[in-house]
């Protein structure tokens, strides 16, 4: 399942070994595009119309939406959760998964569990400490890292088997994501750190906020010079500042986010400082959008999803594109149909999780 129809000018592609089902954000890489993805902020609620109103925000505007596993520490509705949610009508989430909170038997059952719902994508993070969030006192796991975790779903995918060598009776088809950060030091260590990612098993990543280009220009420089561009998708981070004073706190709390004297005085010199930081966000966005070897931009507008659609608008990056629909997910067409069939047996209405339990019994 995806999200968006494949486009006329994307060709069918040739299946990879243990690799045979691709998502849309997969396929309009590999036919390179520019590809667009953004983060859905997790809501503190059982309320699945929270999910389904924070999704249609990004509705027609981008080839994947992030579901958070417990971002900064903080405990929000789970990503498996959300995930489940946005496949049931037709989006194509990219699930993360942080290793902070899960061993691996509980990982892997996710992925599979994950990967049967319709989710093409997985982003591997270690994940912050306990200690950023509201409850520090939890017990931390980090059974695995980012680097082993992109390993274990690897195997699943392309050997069919768990960690114990159990084989699987049908591997999970995803396409595998990490994330990178080119403005943390020590910056000639970072393309060290995507290449290890790759060999682990990385196809895409996406980068923390970007706010300065030179930084990401030399960054790129490297990446280049080490052919890794040639071997995994790059998606630059871009997001909208909501004011010089916000600015000044992320950078001052917020660990690895690089915010230059310069983006804060041009906010701070703004009449109306909101929209100047939607329109830093756009030229950044067309900035990186020329920048060779990245190959698309990952959207992040916390508290600000809103302005979404028009950041990718406005910034012209997917110009020449076909208005995009959410594509049907077959298996809960599938499951709908049944749902029909079980109400004309019983000859009463039910309620659908009740259809489902009974399909599933």
């Amino acid at each position: 399942m995806s999200f968006f129809p494949i486009g006329e000018h994307e060709e069918p592609l040739p299946p990879e070994p243990g690799h045979t089902s691709r998502g849309r954000l997969e396929r309009v890489l590999r036919a390179g595009e520019f590809a667009v993805t953004a983060e859905l902020n997790p809501p503190d609620s059982a309320d699945p119309n929270d999910v389904f109103e924070r999704g249609a925000v990004f509705d027609g505007w981008v080839d994947g939406i992030n579901a958070t596993d417990g971002s900064g520490a903080n405990c929000h509705m789970s990503s498996v959760g959300i995930c489940a949610l946005l496949t049931r009508v037709g989006y194509s989430p990219i699930m993360q998964i942080s290793c902070r909170d899960h061993n691996r038997i509980a990982i892997q059952g996710n992925v599979l569990g994950a990967a049967a719902m319709g989710v093409n994508n997985i982003l591997c993070l270690t994940g912050d400490g306990v200690q950023a969030g509201d409850q520090p006192g939890a017990k931390p796991v980090f059974d695995l890292d980012c680097m082993s975790l992109l390993r274990t779903i690897r195997q699943m995918r392309d050997e069919g088997k768990l960690l114990s060598g159990r084989k699987l009776t049908s591997a999970p088809q995803v396409f595998l994501g990490a994330a990178i950060n080119p403005f943390a030091p020590p910056y000639d260590f970072r393309p060290h750190r995507l290449a290890k990612k790759i060999e682990a098993g990385a196809q895409f990543v996406q980068s923390q906020y970007c706010f300065d280009i030179p930084m990401m220009e030399n960054y790129m420089n490297s990446v280049r010079d080490m052919g890794l561009d040639e071997n995994c998708f790059i998606l630059a981070g871009v997001g909208p500042l909501a004011s010089a004073r916000a600015a000044k706190w992320i950078r001052s709390n917020v660990p690895g986010i690089h915010i230059p004297d310069s983006i804060i005085e041009r906010l701070e010199g703004a009449e109306d400082q909101k929209l100047e930081g939607k329109k830093i966000a756009i030229e950044i966005l067309q900035q990186v959008r020329e920048m060779k070897g990245v190959s698309g931009a990952h959207v992040m507008a916390y508290r600000q999803e809103e302005l979404v659609a028009d950041i990718v608008h406005e910034s012209g990056v997917l110009k020449g594109r076909k208005p995009w629909t959410r594509e049907a997910n077959p298996d809960f067409e599938a499951v709908s149909e049944a749902m029909e069939i079980t109400k004309e047996q019983m000859g009463e209405e039910i309620e659908p999780s009740a259809a489902v339990a009974a399909v599933s019994d």
